[in-house]
């Protein structure tokens, strides 16, 4: 095992590798109740997307673990997440059958770029502005997404959407454990969502919103799951909607993938020569999503956990990904978690991914404008994919009306027309 991982030469044991993988693991855990409740939303049967998230999650990290001996948490991604279920399902009309096979090529598209120069030129062709925008544009969407499941923010005939019934024991057992949820974050409570989980299934359950009598305590059944499973569809591959959803998706792959592992390999783990590496092995790690039946995994935040806590190799991710793996022994729990338990989270992560817009220059309106589109557009359109469209295609106009055209990449401006072409397209059709 040390010679495999080459735990010497990273400077570290097997005691602190697997501490490592411990730490990211109680870190990560959340996403497993979190994703399997956003796939239902997409149609997807509960417990076959909780499966689905953690086999996904397990074959991810040993991808990463072995092809670029990172300490990397692989896991379904908050935000292309949303963008599966409530954009490719909800917005583009696709189910989530035809949803997956979308996903399968969006990790082809991503695996073409990884694997050749392109990561590099796309990364320095797209303007940061925009970049930073999807990310807070996306943490603004899960955030609605959150107040809604908690039934804070519901819908009103008058004027679209307004506050919930406060007397309602779903929107007080939310509120409780929001509260809860931040007091444990702020503290930096190990495994503080995980906890907040637990502590939120408990108020629901003494409000009377779940009932543990209903729990069915059998071993793990696939009997829903084989139906999920290899099930991804290309049905629609000839169609306008399912190459909108593969082109999206693998859009948000490719920018927050390489963005993450900048700030996670060269930056905290300072091993830049495990970059490339790492962005082929998520890669893989999405196409095999598809097959699972779940939305892409991408390298996520939490990975820092691990390597504050001083992984330094693939070891940790193994660690993580078994652990994960495990888990599946508690889904009997983990589908009896209800929405006023997650929609915290989903706020807190929101507000998390708010803080990239200080990345933004607002002080030159050619760049805050076209960003400020996109922030604004994903939540009110409830679309990931219409949101970005809108400032790409803002973007060479504010260029060109201030004669700043030198500035604009060929790349930013085939993208442009992609966008504004499925626009027109979908105008007159």
């Amino acid at each position: 095992m040390k010679g495999v991982f080459k735990l010497r030469e990273s400077n570290t044991n097997i005691k602190k590798e697997v501490t490592a993988g411990l730490t990211s693991f109680f870190s990560i855990i959340y996403i497993i109740a979190v994703n399997g409740h956003i796939l239902q939303d997409s149609g997807m049967p509960l417990e076959a997307g909780i499966i689905a998230t953690v086999l996904a999650s397990f074959a991810g990290c040993l991808l990463v673990a072995f092809m670029a001996n990172a300490p990397l948490v692989i896991v379904p991604g908050m935000g292309i997440n949303a963008l599966f279920t409530y954009t490719l399902v909800g917005s583009l009309g696709l189910n989530y059958m035809e949803a997956l096979g979308a996903v399968v090529l969006s990790g082809v598209l991503f695996a073409i770029v990884a694997f050749t120069r392109l990561s590099t030129i796309i990364s320095r062709s797209i303007p940061s502005s925009l970049k930073e925008a999807i990310s807070v544009g996306i943490g603004l969407f899960i955030a609605f997404i959150g107040l809604q499941k908690g039934g804070l923010i519901v819908g009103n005939s008058d004027h679209f959407v307004g506050l919930g019934d406060l007397s309602s024991p779903v929107v007080l057992a939310f509120i409780i454990n929001l509260i809860i949820t931040l007091f444990l974050f702020l503290k930096k409570v190990p495994g503080n969502f995980l906890i907040s989980i637990i502590v939120g299934t408990i108020i629901s359950y003494f409000l009377g919103i779940i009932h543990f009598s209903s729990m069915d305590l059998s071993l793990v059944s696939f009997k829903e799951y084989k139906n999920v499973f290899f099930s991804f569809d290309f049905g629609k591959m000839a169609t306008i909607p399912f190459w909108t959803a593969a082109f999206s998706v693998a859009l948000v792959l490719v920018f927050e993938n390489i963005g993450l592992l900048h700030s996670q390999v060269d930056g905290m783990l300072k091993a830049p020569e495990k970059n490339s590496k790492s962005l082929q092995a998520v890669s893989l790690s999405a196409i095999l999503c598809g097959f699972f039946g779940t939305s892409p995994t991408v390298s996520t935040v939490e990975t820092a956990a691990g390597i504050t806590a001083g992984g330094r190799t693939g070891l940790t991710s193994v660690v993580t990904g078994f652990c994960i793996l495990l888990s599946l022994f508690f889904l009997p729990f983990i589908k009896l978690v209800p929405n006023s338990a997650i929609a915290p989270i989903l706020i807190l992560l929101g507000g998390l991914m708010l803080t990239n817009i200080v990345n933004i220059d607002f002080t030159d309106f050619t760049e805050a404008f076209p960003a400020f589109l996109i922030i604004i557009m994903i939540p009110l359109t409830y679309s990931i994919v219409d949101g970005i469209a809108f400032g790409f295609i803002a973007y060479p106009l504010v260029k060109l009306f201030t004669n700043k055209q030198k500035q604009l990449s060929l790349s930013i401006c085939i993208i442009s027309i992609l966008f504004l072409t499925n626009f027109l397209l979908h105008a007159v059709g």
